[in-house]
């Protein structure tokens, strides 16, 4: 590499949503990361951790300070890892798969289901330069349920409230407190929100 990228750096870059050219610097990074977030996982996934040291684990993995009611069932993936951020009170379950790359955020008392993808990812469409790549964000507001099974596509975000049904693939926006299932995912109910 020949320019050394900081962590302040990349995260700026992808959050300007910054074409990635294959071979470039910032394309070498993705590789230097996706190293460094595999021995962490490695970590996490192959022996039992209380869940103070999940927290600790998680924190050294997103270069965060994850807060201590976080909560994780492992086993749990990512290619990178440093640009997820995750508020109060986050539930992942197992066996979910994150390429947080153009940036996960997670507001706080939200739940990830089973087997959930999260791709902020995409390759270039032109066969010719398909190595390259397009980084877009993910983001997820507060008290957000997603179930079992879901994929959850570049530049979508899920408002409040929302709940994403299992299996479904989120393309586009959901509105806060609403229902969508399906794939594509599609809005089938408004949530009624009783403030008793």
């Amino acid at each position: 590499m020949d320019k050394e990228i900081t962590i302040d750096e990349f995260r700026m870059l992808m959050a300007k949503k910054t074409y990635v050219k294959a071979g470039t610097d910032l394309h070498k990074m993705f590789y230097k990361l996706s190293q460094e977030a595999l021995k962490i996982t490695a970590e996490l996934n192959n022996k039992y951790h209380s869940e103070e040291e999940i927290v600790q684990i998680f924190s050294k993995l997103t270069h965060r300070k994850v807060d201590g009611s976080f909560r994780m069932f492992p086993p749990f993936y990512t290619d990178c890892g440093i640009n997820i951020e995750v508020g109060k009170n986050v539930f992942i379950n197992s066996c979910c798969r994150f390429q947080d790359q153009g940036g996960i955020k997670i507001g706080e008392g939200s739940l990830i289901g089973h087997n959930t993808t999260i791709a902020t990812l995409n390759h270039c469409f032109n066969p010719k330069t398909r190595g390259d790549m397009n980084p877009a964000p993910v983001k997820i507001g507060k008290n957000v349920w997603i179930g079992s099974d879901c994929t959850i596509l570049p530049d979508v975000t899920i408002g409040d409230g929302a709940i994403i049904g299992a299996g479904s693939v989120v393309t586009k926006d959901i509105p806060k407190n609403h229902i969508a299932v399906g794939n594509p995912a599609i809005i089938i109910k408004k949530i009624e929100v009783n403030n008793d």
